[in-house]
């Protein structure tokens, strides 16, 4: 088979589902993207697999399958997804919505529906204008900046969004995925991607130092131990589905089944 495209997320949280792909140059033409670029990329044809926000997989052009057993999960804290607010929570009228991630920013509007009983005015903004919450009532940012904004330093309140979710539904969250058209891959793929997050997963600690850097090498191990998952099973299917049945519900997809390659 010719080399299949890969379009994986730059963010350390996706590190250990790629480790070493890189070297599987009989198999992979890899890049690195922010999650929502990964998403335009596939839906435009331009790569033939992708880490996808899981709310992209509803929006493709066409019938995606997912890659079984992987993705990125939460179940409770995430750490790295959240709503940072200048102002109580129930008086949140505005909120940033970083336009990274389609994912965390329609959790965020389920999130206001179901667990919070607000209705805030959403407006899209890039990363960088996101971490300017006095622009807003609140804002949502995801991956590295998330992860290392000092909230306490800067007077904000942080709301992990996948401890809201899992309060509310008992249930996982799940971020992101490889997805793609129906014959993007084959068995001996999937196989070298399972593989691939099975070798980074045990080796979690060392992918944390050489991607954090020493200052932070420590809470960089502890996010990728306790707050990622990446073994996509049947709880995590099931707040996946969950997810997709109130995106609908509210208006910001069309719902659709799930079905793996």
């Amino acid at each position: 088979m010719p080399l299949v495209r890969l379009g994986a997320v730059g963010y350390l949280n996706a590190r250990p589902l790629v480790h070493g792909l890189d070297a599987r140059t009989d198999l992979f033409d890899l890049r690195f993207d922010v999650p929502s670029k990964c998403a335009t990329l596939l839906h435009d044809g331009e790569i033939d697999l992708g880490m996808i926000p899981s709310i992209e997989y509803l929006r493709g052009p066409g019938p995606y399958r997912i890659v079984p057993d992987l993705g990125i999960m939460s179940d409770g804290d995430v750490a790295s997804v959240a709503l940072f607010t200048r102002v109580p929570l129930r008086a949140v009228r505005t909120i940033g919505l970083d336009t990274s991630s389609r994912t965390s920013a329609s959790l965020t509007q389920v999130l206001c529906r179901e667990a919070w009983d607000i209705d805030p005015t959403f407006e899209p903004v890039p990363p960088d204008a996101a971490a300017r919450v006095e622009e807003h009532d609140a804002a949502l940012l995801i991956g590295d900046p998330a992860l290392f904004l000092d909230h306490e330093a800067a007077g904000l309140t942080k709301i992990d969004l996948g401890a809201e979710w899992t309060r509310m539904t008992g249930l996982p969250f799940v971020w992101a995925f490889w997805a793609g058209p129906p014959d993007a891959i084959d068995a001996n793929g999937i196989a070298a991607l399972q593989q691939a997050r099975d070798r980074g997963t045990n080796d979690s600690d060392a992918i944390a130092d050489a991607y954090c850097g020493r200052s932070r090498a420590e809470a960089c191990r502890r996010y990728l131990r306790e707050n990622i998952k990446y073994r996509l099973g049947d709880r995590e299917t099931q707040g996946l589905r969950r997810y997709y049945e109130l995106a609908a519900m509210h208006g910001l997809v069309e719902c659709a089944a799930v079905e793996f390659y």
